[in-house]
């Protein structure tokens, strides 16, 4: 962004702004509503130079400007509908889309270790003695694996796996406060014991019923890891590095960010868990089971893409201090 082009550009709205904003007691009723289109409008101008640009002194600026406009402007907020299509469609695929090359590597990661121990443990079986009893092995391949799946009734199991892995989601992005150090850990482990089970179950013969059960629900299951595990560790950075801008002010608006995107998990976990519990189990053959998984992660992976790039390009970083909080009454 050419900075002093784009004050250049709108200093005369922002000039406005302040105006109204001093003589906010005196204003008429066609100055209460561009007050409030202004303030509209300032919001997004601060949006997109706090992305595109480094410069402390014109954030802060702007950034008093609304908070001003903000206070003045009563009785116009905007409805809770309003606020709900707009998480879902700015707030929460934003912070995906403007992470993908976190996400992005953390799924390759997470892959690699998962393959290279699965070619480890299915190709050595010495280390099986290391895993368990030839029985133990036996009772997990033959039995264990299978059954985890159908052995309780649909619903308890989608909110016990739905609980499970929100845990899992929640303590990536709850580790961001410990700058994301604890994260890589946590993915090693999920990875890890993802690699061994795989491994196990190809040794046996039995990797058509492994993939079988895993692809249909864990395709969005792992992306919703893979992208906990990212924002938390941007997180980490971000507060590791934060460029020209104070620590604190990092800290907050990705804080914020993080926040959209741990609610919106919520929701994509119960999707996958809902999956795994209709879907994994079902009598369906196994290709239409992966087809469905395959297309539920497509459908995601479409959503975030669309609405977040769209968001991206507006300037909007999903902090929920940047949303416009009044509807133009003008």
């Amino acid at each position: 962004m050419d900075v002093d082009a784009f004050v250049l550009a709108h200093r005369a709205t922002w000039d406005r702004l302040e105006q109204l904003v001093k003589r906010r007691r005196r204003l008429t009723g066609a100055e209460v509503d561009e007050l409030v289109d202004l303030y509209q409008r300032v919001s997004t101008h601060l949006s997109m130079v706090r992305s595109a640009s480094n410069d402390s002194v014109l954030v802060g600026k702007l950034s008093g400007l609304v908070a001003q406009a903000r206070s003045v402007v009563t009785g116009a907020h905007a409805p809770l509908w309003r606020e709900f299509v707009r998480f879902w469609t700015v707030s929460f695929p934003v912070v995906a889309y403007r992470s993908w090359r976190w996400w992005l590597g953390t799924a390759v990661v997470f892959m690699a270790v998962v393959f290279a121990l699965a070619f480890w443990v299915g190709g050595d079986p010495e280390v099986h003695t290391a895993i368990g009893t030839p029985s133990e092995i036996d009772q997990l391949v033959n039995h264990d694996f299978a059954s985890y799946y159908s052995e309780n009734p649909a619903g308890s199991f989608a909110l016990q796996v739905w609980v499970n892995n929100s845990w899992v989601a929640a303590q990536c992005i709850g580790f961001a406060i410990l700058l994301g150090l604890p994260i890589p850990y946590l993915l090693f482990q999920n990875a890890a014991n993802l690699g061994v089970i795989a491994g196990l179950m190809f040794a046996a013969n039995k990797g058509d019923l492994f993939l079988g059960l895993i692809l249909p629900h864990g395709l969005l299951e792992l992306t919703a890891v893979f992208l906990a595990g990212a924002v938390g560790m941007r997180l980490g950075w971000m507060v590791i590095a934060p460029g020209d801008r104070p620590r604190g002010q990092v800290l907050a608006e990705q804080g914020r960010a993080v926040v959209a995107v741990a609610v919106g998990l919520a929701a994509v976990l119960l999707v996958s868990g809902l999956v795994e519990a209709m879907v994994t189990p079902s009598p369906l053959p196994t290709a239409v089971r992966i087809g469905i998984g395959v297309t539920v992660e497509v459908a995601f992976l479409t959503y975030v893409i669309y609405f977040g790039r769209k968001a991206a390009r507006a300037g909007e970083t999903g902090d929920v201090e940047d949303a416009p909080d009044v509807v133009p009454v003008a």
